[in-house]
């Protein structure tokens, strides 16, 4: 977590693999003026190259909070939030599951790998950004995050 200004900012981590939905949480971020930095990576295997920083993401900070679909090429959401709350040094990031899923085992599912939350995306896009909203105000404002 960066102090910009006397403010703490974390960076933000969208592991999300349809255009639409990444063109629409960054226009929230830009419509709520959100100030945390927000990185995009398209599949589960990049999400944990980007955590791990192998690679391509050998300079990435480690976010203070990620957005995770479940329905992701190469490595779904669940594989993704198992390895992720199964690695010592990421175990503590907090991770909100923002997917179209409303199935119950899903959900199930998420809760019992350690999701922090589970929020069904809406397809308005007006809702979609008044929830991006909302985990901004909660997650990066209210709550403190571990360093």
């Amino acid at each position: 977590m960066a102090d910009r200004g006397g403010l703490a900012f974390a960076d933000v981590l969208l592991v999300e693999d349809d255009p639409g939905d990444v063109l629409m949480t960054r226009e929230a971020f830009a419509h709520y003026q959100i100030r945390n930095t927000l990185h995009v990576v398209g599949d589960g295997e990049q999400a944990m190259q980007f955590l791990r920083r192998d690679g391509e993401y050998s300079g990435a900070s480690k976010p203070g909070l990620i957005l995770l679909d479940l329905n992701l090429p190469r490595r779904n959401g669940l594989e993704v939030l198992a390895d992720l709350k199964s690695d010592s040094d990421l175990l503590s990031i907090p991770v909100v599951v923002l997917t179209t899923s409303q199935a119950e085992e899903d959900i199930l599912r998420s809760y019992a790998l350690h999701a922090n939350a589970y929020i069904s995306k809406p397809v308005d896009f007006d809702r979609f950004i008044d929830v991006i909203r909302q985990i901004n105000k909660f997650f990066l404002k209210l709550v403190q995050l571990p360093n």
